[in-house]
């Protein structure tokens, strides 16, 4: 579940409030272990999305860098590049 958070910190352009919010998805459902919540807890699992994505906006607003921006989809062929290597036949 994890492997698909992604960095979103020092990209241009920056995080989507979207992409933010599909990573604290992926956080909340790792630390519950559930993909998708019963009813009873529903309404827990996603207080619990909403706080996550506040705290992960909040945070990357206030982080700062020197480095440049990356690039994402320079970022993505990398990612494709080390994949292709990792699972090569």
């Amino acid at each position: 579940m994890c492997r698909n958070i992604k960095t979103l910190f020092n990209f241009e352009p920056s995080a989507t409030p979207e992409e933010i919010r599909d990573a604290s998805l992926q956080f909340v459902r790792k630390l519950s272990g559930f993909t998708h919540p019963s009813q009873t807890n529903e309404a827990a699992f996603n207080r619990a999305i909403d706080e996550v994505a506040h705290a992960a906006q909040h945070l990357l607003n206030s982080l700062q860098t020197a480095a440049k921006p990356r690039d994402r989809e320079t970022e993505a062929l990398r990612a494709q590049a080390r994949s292709a290597a990792r699972f090569a036949r």
